[in-house]
């Protein structure tokens, strides 16, 4: 790791030596045969460019054999799939190397750019990374906390957290849960200890993370098709719409959900408008919150003109069952 001294619980090995990266490659075809996939640690640092910087002459082999600089990944995950055609591999990944990874043949990478904004509480800049290519999103992987991330519950305090889960997991790719995070529990133990402290059970999140997983559930979500919805002002200079982000999961025919979330810590409003407005011309809607199991009823001709119309309180979110 260039950013700190030799972790001491790991072994430095050349990714530039031809004899290593073959005995690499036969290692992940052995665990191919024993597991469904697996979790690169670090996947970026392999990349031949930031090898090589990290290195430089020391990795030069010294027996004589010439450097290899083709990137490994590419290589080794070819060489795994020919026996292993639905081996999973999910890359933990940084430094904005996540599309490489993707590129260089990895199944998912990890999103830490989507959880550092939302643990900002930077609601725009949360909204502009969701303008992405689908097919970047879908291969993301979502989450709020991991081994190396403090607890969701100290980072994201109260409604905080409800609101970032809905961000988090209700978009397209990999949803990524960690032991502990349903239950509220905010010691972070590193992986080395066998042994954690006693910790009360927030039934209230226990609670919205089982509703949560039901919502996931869904055959919108599952295999319906995701589209960002674009957020306007909901009247003249009320720049509370800046803080909403919105989406729909849509499945063939009549099937959808509409997804609103206002992260930020006041009331605000914004009129949503589906990409797929033209579908409610003419007809009335019936939304129903599949979290407080509310009803609305919407004009589908003012949806149509001004968009669907949402206030909500401070890190207010809805899911919505959408009936024409």
């Amino acid at each position: 790791d260039p950013y700190f001294s030799g972790w001491p619980d790991t072994l430095q090995l050349n990714y530039r030596h031809p004899s290593f990266r073959h005995a690499m490659k036969r290692e992940l075809e052995q665990i191919a045969e024993h597991c469904d996939g697996l979790r690169c640690d670090m996947a970026m640092l392999v990349l031949p460019e930031i090898f090589q910087r990290t290195w430089g002459d020391r990795s030069l082999p010294r027996d004589g054999f010439r450097p290899v600089d083709t990137p490994f990944w590419i290589e080794a995950i070819s060489q795994v799939r020919q026996t292993h055609r639905e081996f999973v591999f999910m890359a933990e990944s940084y430094w904005n190397l996540e599309w490489e990874l993707q590129q260089q043949g990895f199944d998912y990478t990890y999103d830490k750019t989507m959880y550092d904004r939302l643990r900002s509480q930077d609601a725009g800049a949360a909204r502009e990374h969701l303008k992405a290519n689908v097919e970047y999103q879908s291969k993301s992987v979502r989450f709020l906390e991991n081994h190396d991330e403090e607890r969701a519950a100290h980072e994201f305090p109260g409604d905080v957290e409800r609101a970032a889960a809905v961000c988090s997991y209700f978009v397209p790719g990999m949803r990524f849960f960690h032991d502990g995070q349903f239950e509220g529990r905010k010691v972070r133990v590193p992986v080395h200890l066998a042994r954690r402290p006693e910790e009360l059970i927030d039934s209230s999140l226990k609670d919205f993370y089982g509703r949560l997983l039901e919502c996931l559930k869904r055959p919108e979500v599952r295999s319906g098709r995701w589209r960002a919805i674009e957020c306007r002002e909901a009247w003249a200079g009320n720049p509370t719409w800046e803080r909403f982000l919105g989406w729909t999961w849509e499945l063939s025919g009549s099937k959808s959900l509409l997804v609103a979330v206002n992260f930020g810590p006041t009331q605000g409003q914004c009129r949503l408008i589906p990409s797929s407005i033209a579908d409610f011309h003419g007809c009335s809607v019936r939304l129903r919150d599949l979290f407080s199991l509310a009803e609305y009823e919407r004009d589908g001709v003012e949806i149509v003109s001004s968009g669907l119309y949402v206030d909500l309180p401070a890190w207010g979110r809805h899911v919505l069952e959408v009936n024409r």
